[in-house]
């Protein structure tokens, strides 16, 4: 069987028609479709008092308005809590539209849909609804004080409480441990609100024919979305199909379902008989898509001499906003992932989830493993400036060692499965990162510094993925798989998986995702999970299709299918190239005919002779055609690791902050694509800068967000992001038939921390808040001035 493709650096398949226009996005359809708009609330926390539509009614082209009122029950539903846990005590979702009360500046008041978007936005101007505006509760403190609640029901404003506490060996808790450690520490952290702010926002589309209902949604999960609107709107699920278009960037925002835009615009194309179309503008995804990273840490650690951690106490608190959807994922990772790749003593951890009159947090890019990475390396970093200690020798000092993995951490991931690290080598990390910036000889001079940061990501999250994997008459290899792509290079990666498994020219693959007319099971495309789940699924589906395809061409070979192996899509006895048959004619032969269609599929009738005649056309328990469909199911999470350095330079007189180099040594296992993963890590790096030095969500105190437009929230340009120098460490996993780990968030979650590490090594100024402009640098050098 050819291999030479698995761990190539093969160009990228769907790059050509994506740079050259040809790509179809969410908005490129449905040219003729009605246009949705919506009404949404200009306060953070109000009562609905009345709303009056009668102004818009007069609107040339005006279709249909919409209040919650109008919904069928059904509908009118708060939207699926998705993922609950018993921590989470007090889960509260939002309606589809607002009923009574709004919770945050843009929530969905009132629907209108006409001619085109532009008439429905005049329509939405003129509605008039009646506030009662009530004190909004915007700051995660003032939150957690209680004085004031987002939903009356909720004490405190807490969803969710939880604590996770593993012991010393000797028995010891963490707080025990750190009372009685040689030397302590106790320090606060904090990192603020950001956003993913995909180049392409949410839209979704729809048409119904009277039975069934077409969506085309930009989203992460088009099954999952599939079962929601069927659920909603009490439709059976084969009469729903939800296919997700080329998707212009996710990173998690789109991963959330339903928005109530995905129950809304189909349930008005079935009720007006009409395709309705709605697309997002960009401050719409500002004030009312999702958000993340907002948190505030307390920390005590316990230590030795030479830094080694004995006891760890961390207290979160996580700013979840006005709503919980996606349940409490991004504080149970925070926790959990905190841990990095150290042996700690003792470690408690306590957080609690607190509603705010903001935007809903839910996962963007890292997921809460940012926070967790800032905690745990600003404390590495605390403890060796305590000591006197070089920063990487505690590290080193910490570090699970190679001969312990399974490394076994006593928790509970994401996943509601043992927090238990697969392979690595992070000594061997530490060294190569070392070398690759030149930790041990740089010259450190004022206003120059250098910072490290280490971190593991759970990779590959259940429960499932699957593929299909058919051979056609005319040799070519169709590929489907239900989780959907938004720029990762699925099409070449998954290409790679199933070329190198059935022994064919790539150029013969074709693969298709996010599509449930092709796959209708699948679970999603976040947490670096695509080609640990779907690359599996598409191997073993491959191999179904192989031994297929080995036991056809043996009955015609006249030969053993031990003795036989696919070269270039022709298989062959082993040894002997001459003796063998193209894979198209093995899908010929695997699908007995009547009828004959053209010259190749001759040798598959009747009467050509080459059947038994003791044995049926199609055997029993067998299928025809050459295709096979498996899942790949983990048994828990695969852990992918990795380090990252830089060196900064602070301008004496502006503060600002430059990153001079910047290296990252990952391991993901085995490499499907290095050029993809390289890609995927500088992405990531980009998104981390933007997060440590200008991406944050401003709110002012009444509610409001006060930077929401791109002149005020600040992306970083291609002059910002340093060039990204890499190197690979490869520990196959042991719990994947590929031996792969994911590599999709692993450029982001470190960066924060790294930078925080450099510019305080830069400036001799404690960094303990995330991310920092140069006003707040500046503000720091006169708070501390005998720095």
């Amino acid at each position: 069987m050819s291999t030479r493709l698995f761990g190539e650096p093969v160009r990228r398949r769907e790059d050509g028609r994506l740079l050259t226009g040809r790509g179809r996005y969410l908005d490129d359809l449905g040219a003729g479709a009605l246009a949705a708009a919506f009404v949404r609330s200009p306060h953070a926390h109000a009562r609905i008092r009345d709303i009056d539509v009668s102004a818009a009614l007069d609107v040339d082209g005006l279709v249909a308005v919409y209040t919650w009122e109008d919904l069928p029950e059904r509908v009118a539903r708060p939207l699926p809590l998705l993922i609950p846990h018993p921590a989470l005590t007090h889960g509260r979702t939002a309606h589809p539209l607002a009923r009574d009360v709004v919770r945050h500046v843009g929530e969905p008041v009132v629907m209108v849909v006409a001619a085109d978007r532009y008439l429905a936005e005049d329509a939405c101007a003129l509605i008039e609804v009646d506030y009662e505006v009530l004190k909004p509760v915007a700051g995660l403190e003032e939150a957690a004080h209680g004085a004031h609640l987002v939903h009356d029901d909720v004490p405190g404003n807490v969803g969710a409480h939880l604590v996770q506490e593993v012991p010393s060996a000797s028995g010891a808790g963490a707080r025990e441990a750190v009372a009685a450690a040689p030397h302590r520490l106790a320090f606060r952290l904090d990192i603020e609100r950001s956003a993913s702010m995909p180049l392409e926002g949410r839209g979704v589309y729809a048409r119904w024919d009277g039975t069934d209902l077409r969506v085309y949604s930009s989203t992460q999960t088009s099954t999952s979305v599939r079962m929601a609107v069927a659920a909603a709107l009490g439709l059976p699920l084969p009469h729903v199909e939800v296919i997700a278009p080329d998707v212009g960037g996710g990173f998690g925002v789109k991963i959330v379902h339903p928005w109530p835009e995905e129950i809304l615009v189909p349930w008005a194309a079935m009720l007006l008989g009409r395709e309705v179309k709605w697309t997002e503008d960009r401050r719409e995804h500002f004030v009312s898509s999702a958000h993340e990273r907002g948190q505030v840490q307390h920390v005590e650690v316990g230590f030795d001499d030479e830094g080694r951690v004995l006891g760890l106490d961390v207290t979160i608190l996580h700013d979840h906003g006005a709503y919980t959807p996606y349940g409490i994922i991004v504080p149970i990772i925070t926790s959990t992932q905190l841990l990095g790749p150290y042996r700690i003593g003792a470690y408690r951890v306590e957080f609690s989830s607190i509603y705010t009159n903001t935007v809903q947090v839910t996962p963007y890019r890292g997921a809460g493993r940012p926070q967790g990475v800032f905690c745990m390396e600003r404390t590495m970093d605390k403890i060796a400036r305590h000591l006197g200690r070089d920063r990487t020798e505690v590290r080193r000092v910490n570090l699970i060692e190679p001969h312990e993995f399974p490394y076994d951490q006593g928790m509970t991931f994401q996943d509601g499965r043992p927090l238990i690290y697969d392979s690595g080598d992070y000594p061997e990390m530490l060294r190569m990162v070392k070398e690759l910036i030149g930790w041990d000889d740089f010259e450190r001079r004022p206003g120059r510094g250098i910072g490290i940061a280490c971190y593991v990501e759970g990779t590959g999250v259940g429960p499932y993925e699957g593929g299909h994997v058919m051979v056609t008459s005319d040799g070519r290899v169709h590929v489907s798989t239900g989780l959907t792509s938004q720029g990762q290079g699925h099409e070449t990666v998954f290409a790679q998986v199933a070329a190198t498994e059935l022994g064919v020219p790539i150029d013969r693959v074709s693969v298709v995702t996010g599509d449930t007319r092709r796959f209708g099971y699948a679970v999603g495309t976040f947490a670096s999970r695509a080609a640990v789940m779907s690359g599996n699924a598409i191997a073993l589906a491959c191999r179904k299709v192989r031994a297929k395809a080995l036991r056809i061409a043996a009955d015609a070979l006249e030969a053993d299918p031990a003795d036989l192996e696919i070269v270039d899509g022709l298989v062959r006895v082993a040894g002997t190239p001459s003796a063998g048959i193209p894979l198209s004619t093995v899908a010929v032969l695997a699908n007995p005919l009547r009828y004959a269609f053209d010259d190749e599929a001759v040798k598959a009738t009747q009467f050509a002779g080459a059947a038994s005649p003791d044995r049926p056309p199609v055997a029993e328990g067998d299928e025809p055609g050459l295709e096979g469909r498996d899942y790949y199911s983990p048994i828990r999470s695969t852990f992918a690791a990795g380090m990252h350095a830089a060196i900064v330079e602070t301008d004496p007189l502006t503060a600002e902050v430059r990153i001079v180099r910047y290296v990252v040594v990952h391991d993901c296992g085995r490499l499907i694509n290095p050029m993809i993963v390289e890609g995927q890590i500088h992405g990531g790096v980009a998104q981390g800068v933007g997060g440590a030095l200008y991406e944050r969500m401003v709110y002012d105190r009444h509610g409001q967000l006060v930077n929401a437009s791109f002149m005020d929230f600040l992306m970083p340009y291609a002059t910002e992001i340093p060039m990204v120098e890499t190197a690979h460490l490869e520990t196959p996993s042991p719990l994947n038939p590929l031996g792969i780990k994911g590599a999709g968030e692993a450029g982001v979650i470190p960066v924060s921390a790294v930078v925080a590490s450099a510019v305080e090594d830069a400036e001799g100024i404690p960094i303990d808040r995330m991310p920092i402009s140069p006003s707040e640098l500046f503000e720091l050098r006169n708070r501390h001035p005998a720095r």
